[in-house]
């Protein structure tokens, strides 16, 4: 009994749908499309960040960043001093 109800609601259910609305809808299929002006290399317009695409944006920022931290650490660490050995001449 169980299934013949379930058979004649399923029956009831594509009847009433239209083929149309049973085609697979591309919903975020707009999101390659550019909307602005378009990203460019960051080699491109060297002085204009906002310009660049995201990824060199990311790699030129870290990169950055990198140098000055490294360079501020052998600035104030003064570096590592050699101790030389004086041999005693007999």
């Amino acid at each position: 009994m169980a299934s013949s109800l379930g058979a004649l609601n399923l029956a009831r259910l594509s009847a009433s749908r239209s083929a149309a609305s049973l085609l697979q809808r591309r919903a975020f299929s707009g999101a390659a499309d550019h909307h602005g002006p378009a990203k460019v290399d960051c080699w491109k317009a060297p002085m204009s960040p906002s310009t660049w695409k995201e990824e060199h944006f990311v790699i030129v920022s870290l990169s950055g960043w990198g140098l000055l931290i490294y360079g501020g650490f052998k600035a104030f660490s003064g570096g590592k001093k050699e101790e030389k050995l004086v041999e005693a001449a007999n």
